[in-house]
């Protein structure tokens, strides 16, 4: 048995937010609060201080395995996200192969297994990542898949996306979607604005994301899909998905920590490793996203945890991928920029990042309860530290360097201990 003691404990799930006690045994949470004096216990973790909450989930990673594991692979992207505090990640589908077919989703979630948290995958909605014939969203399923994504590449024919919508509708499946038209963008990576202007790089517009999620909202009021709409990144985008919410549509949202933290300022100054879509924009757009986080238009948070190699992040702003490493800071920049900048409680934050994401995609996950799996995080919100070195086989991130507030001490999963500080 574990117990973890004298800690702040709070489950969004639930409500609760007390000083409590949490007992561990055999991989479950067998007790909250009213443990038996003298019980004995093969680890004691005193928490006092510390806040102690449900392991957090990440719906939106890549862990670049297989096909590009000299960026990441499955074992060190878990345990990146063991050291940022999360217990379950979904990994988006664009792999080489991409896991538009069973062997290769069997190859990654058997992968998964083997390390020490939940490693959840989507499928691709497309054949190929194509955008024309869709794969076969019952099989993959039923297989295993957590949801349907072709993130990364936009699905640009109006028609396939409302037949997979109306299919992930049957299925209850989530389907989330990566909205940039590239019609409207002359070079990806940087808001199409001031910034671009002066580095002469041609630059992607906010029309480009604000287009597709205005057919896409309309598509999910007329299908009745769950819709997940990825990395919002503009003021109006938020607008559009609160007007679809408005109109019945069950339209969920995600911010990334880089777009409610940054503008596009921040390409000035780190370059390539702020180069990221869609794009990092303005202030104007950053205090918006705030604003949907605040109002819950913007359930959920996710990192896009997307690594890169130092070589290629160093080609310059040109040729350099699109993409940064987000699970290990993620948790300390919603404390930083969001609870200690006054905008959202802690206990709202974590909601954020535990039981939404989690609802969205029907997860055992996301909650402390008596008799569910013990996934658990216990951090410091007021620890600063020096954002450097990473779990992550890759460094690609524009917040090196940045002092920041809340640090994990322990992540717990399925009861065992699988990172300390």
């Amino acid at each position: 048995m574990i117990l973890i003691k004298n800690g702040y404990v709070i489950d969004p799930k639930s409500g609760l937010e007390k000083t409590t006690d949490i007992e561990i045994e055999e991989g479950r949470i067998v007790s909250i609060g009213d443990r038996k004096p003298g019980d004995a216990y093969e680890r004691v973790i005193d928490a006092k201080g510390l806040i102690v909450a449900p392991g957090l989930v990440d719906v939106h990673v890549h862990f670049r395995d297989p096909g590009f594991t000299y960026k990441e692979d499955i074992a060190t992207g878990a345990a990146a996200a063991a050291a940022g505090g999360f217990t379950t990640v979904v990994c988006m589908a664009n792999t080489k192969p991409v896991i538009d077919n069973l062997d290769t989703l069997t190859y990654v979630l058997d992968k998964g297994r083997a390390t020490p948290i939940h490693v959840l995958s989507a499928a691709a909605v497309s054949k190929g990542f194509k955008g024309q014939e869709l794969t076969n969203f019952e099989a993959l399923t039923e297989a295993g898949a957590a949801g349907l994504t072709d993130d990364g590449i936009p699905l640009r024919d109006p028609l396939v996306v409302r037949e997979a919508m109306r299919r992930a509708k049957e299925l209850d499946i989530p389907i989330s979607l990566h909205e940039e038209d590239p019609a409207f963008i002359a070079s990806s990576g940087i808001n199409q604005g001031a910034v671009s202007e002066k580095l002469h790089f041609g630059g992607a517009p906010a029309v480009s994301e604000q287009v597709m999620i205005a057919r896409d909202c309309m598509l999910a009021l007329d299908t009745g899909a769950r819709v997940n709409i990825q990395h919002i990144s503009s003021g109006p985008s938020v607008e559009l998905v609160r007007t679809a919410q408005k109109l019945g549509a069950d339209v969920w949202a995600e911010s990334t920590p880089q777009h409610f933290s940054l503008t596009e300022e921040i390409v000035l100054e780190k370059g390539a490793l702020a180069k990221v879509n869609p794009p990092i924009r303005t202030e104007a757009d950053r205090l918006d996203i705030i604003e949907g986080l605040k109002d819950d238009t913007i359930q959920i948070i996710a990192t896009d945890h997307a690594p890169h190699s130092e070589e290629e992040k160093a080609r310059g702003l040109e040729k350099a991928p699109s993409g940064m490493i987000g699970l290990e800071t993620s948790l300390a920049l919603g404390i930083t920029n969001l609870v200690h900048a006054g905008h959202l409680s802690m206990m709202h934050l974590l909601e954020k990042m535990t039981a939404k994401p989690a609802e969205l995609y029907h997860m055992n996950a996301g909650a402390l309860k008596v008799g569910k799996p013990a996934d658990i995080v216990i951090f410091d919100e007021h620890e600063e530290w020096t954002v450097t070195d990473f779990k992550s086989k890759a460094c690609n991130s524009p917040f090196t360097g940045m002092k920041l507030s809340g640090r994990v001490k322990y992540t717990i999963c399925d009861g065992e201990v699988v990172y300390e500080d």
